[in-house]
């Protein structure tokens, strides 16, 4: 009789067997793709020897599609048909659109849909190519299809932005095994898990998004202790401000011709790059007229016009170590990624702002992707004593609504990732027999302040008063950082349940809205809660006074008692209108004073009704 061989979950039955796993960094600008070989992490190159493949996507007619550097030289003659920049598109609205690049196809969907020659595409589709691209590269050098990978994302990406990657992997066939946060990964390719336990923060500006990561490693674990940043800030906004420049002096018209914008924009990447080892570059830039404008950029005018945006990254810092608890002097190294840290300025105000100088040893291109091979590497099964753990962070506080508009978070933002929370809510009214729940995003205490994630509903629980059911709602959020939810009433075991994938993310600056004003209505917040609070426990009271009165008013009570009640009802009603939190309290304890005798009356003559018709001997058996 032959044995049949088994292995663990992500192993191959031949331990010498390394399976084929890969790093990819989908950036803005551009991307990577990286694996490990024979230990070593190392980007893969196009036959050219590039490693960098430019995010850029071109649609021609009959479903033709080029992709990287063929695409970029059309950006500028094929505007409409050539997508660029697409991750600032990735999980986002036609509200939340940073800029109306292109035309955009008609409908009820909030999904946006790219108008191209060869057909409408939205940013998961063009995003699906550039991966298609990178994991051709990687079939043709790895002599094979990938058994799995590591897709690296912005540390502020938020769950729909994050769905969406995952969904353009799956529609070109990649099992994707972790979404990474790319500070995390860029702290994996240094090997701060190799240097002593400490405290780093990870700078990280790439060609659209900027985030800074606070990470403590300890005991072979890594764990990201705060996060924060911006989805909508990075090289292509010094790019804008070196174009708007070169507009003014050279006294170009914006007349929203995105040929124009194109062009000015490629000539202002060019001027940004050469300025980063010269102190003065010259300009020759051909007018919309047919004539050229020849002009110098200076290495000190530049940095003053990045200086605000350079500025802006810096705030997210001061909050990242707030949100640790942490002083700069903290930090015992700072680690810069993305192509834009190669701007000198970028340097010395990060050298400046934490008083050390920051590590750029590796290319800040290829540092991202060179992380999630390793870590791609560990979760495939072909390191098997590697002891290193990651744990994430979730951006911004999850919770649910409840009455009065109230939010109850349930999971905490900078919550350690995965996690899994619950709590127990109950009915509002009596005989109550379904619920509704709203799952939310924020940092306020108020629903209407901030973003609903998505809504469903539990059925079937078991008509109670109000206040007797036990509904316990649970949150779960991967290692993606994707959240599902479930709603499950305890004494039926009624259960609903919902993954979190909404069709469209945050706008711009919602992120930093978010925080920003849950700090400055911090106290403000606080009272508009325990007004709401004390509103709803009024309803509450109101409710089921004239619910009693209605079912035995006139039978328990005389007329001079009705009467006081009433009255205690009307001063409620009047107060509870107001915000006088103290008021509403006091008229709610006034209508409970009056209605005690009742109260006890309608319990005593519940229980003569109970005990009709039996002999007294029969509870005593």
């Amino acid at each position: 009789m032959a044995l049949l061989q088994i292995s663990e979950p992500g192993q191959t039955p031949e331990p010498h067997q390394q399976r084929r796993a890969a790093g990819i960094d989908l950036g803005t600008t551009n991307s990577l793709i990286a694996t490990v070989r024979d230990g070593v992490s190392e980007t893969l190159v196009d036959r050219q020897g590039r490693p960098l493949l430019p995010s850029v996507v071109r649609y021609h007619g009959e479903g033709d599609v080029s992709v990287g550097y063929e695409a970029l030289q059309a950006a500028v003659d094929d505007a409409h048909n050539t997508i660029v920049s697409v991750k600032r598109l990735m999980g986002r609205g036609k509200d939340d659109l940073p800029q109306n690049k292109y035309h955009f196809a008609a409908g009820d969907s909030r999904v946006p849909r790219i108008q191209t020659v060869g057909g409408d595409v939205s940013a998961v589709e063009v995003s699906a190519e550039i991966l298609k691209t990178l994991a051709r590269r990687a079939q043709q050098q790895m002599g094979g299809a990938l058994d799995g990978v590591v897709i690296t994302v912005p540390a502020y990406f938020d769950d729909a932005q994050r769905q969406a990657t995952k969904d353009a992997a799956r529609l070109v066939g990649l099992n994707v095994l972790r979404l990474l946060n790319e500070p995390t990964a860029a702290a994996v390719a240094y090997g701060l898990d190799q240097k002593d336990e400490g405290i780093y923060a990870i700078y990280d500006l790439g060609g659209g998004t900027f985030d800074i990561s606070i990470l403590r490693f300890t005991k072979g674990v890594f764990e990201v202790m705060a996060t924060a940043g911006d989805s909508a800030l990075g090289g292509d906004d010094l790019d804008l401000a070196v174009s708007d420049w070169i507009m003014q002096q050279a006294e170009i018209d914006d007349d929203g011709d995105h040929r124009t914008r194109r062009y000015l924009a490629r000539a202002a990447r060019a001027a940004k790059e050469a300025l980063t080892t010269e102190q003065e570059v010259r300009l020759d830039v051909e007018r919309p007229e047919g004539d050229c404008w020849h002009g110098k950029l200076t290495r000190e005018q530049f940095n003053g016009l990045v200086s605000d945006l350079v500025n802006k990254t810096l705030l997210p810092c001061q909050r990242a170590l707030r949100d640790a608890g942490l002083a700069k002097e903290d930090i015992q190294d700072v680690v810069m990624v993305g192509g834009s840290t190669r701007v000198p300025y970028v340097r010395e105000r990060v050298g400046e702002f934490f008083n050390c100088q920051p590590h750029v040893d590796i290319d800040p291109d290829k540092v991202v992707a060179i992380g999630a091979a390793i870590q791609a590497d560990v979760l495939i099964g072909n390191r098997q004593n590697d002891d290193m753990l990651l744990l994430d962070v979730i951006p911004l506080s999850l919770g649910i609504e409840t009455m009065g508009g109230l939010v109850e978070k349930i999971i905490p933002r900078n919550t350690t990732i995965p996690v899994s929370r619950a709590q127990d809510f109950t009915t509002y009214k009596d005989g109550q027999t379904a619920l509704s729940v709203l799952v939310v995003q924020g940092e306020r205490e108020l629903v209407s302040d901030c973003r609903s994630l998505a809504r469903f509903e539990l059925h079937g629980i078991p008509p109670m008063a109000a206040g007797a059911a036990r509904i316990r709602v649970s949150f779960q959020v991967d290692a993606d950082g994707l959240l599902s939810v479930t709603a499950r009433e305890a004494t039926t075991g009624t259960e609903s349940h919902i993954d979190i994938k909404p069709s469209y993310g945050l706008s711009d600056d919602e992120v930093e809205r978010m925080l920003s004003d849950s700090i400055a209505h911090a106290e403000g917040d606080v009272f508009s809660r325990k007004l709401r609070e004390q509103q709803v426990e009024a309803a509450r009271t109101l409710e089921a006074i004239r619910s009693a009165l209605d079912a035995d008013g006139q039978r328990l009570l005389d007329s001079d008692e009705h009467r006081a009640i009433e009255q205690a009802i009307a001063a409620l009603q009047t107060v509870g209108e107001g915000d006088d939190i103290t008021a509403i309290k006091q008229a709610c304890q006034a209508v409970e004073q009056a209605g005690a005798e009742f109260a006890q009356r309608r319990m005593d003559d519940s229980i003569r009704q109970a005990l009709a018709g039996h002999k007294l001997d029969e509870f005593n058996t």
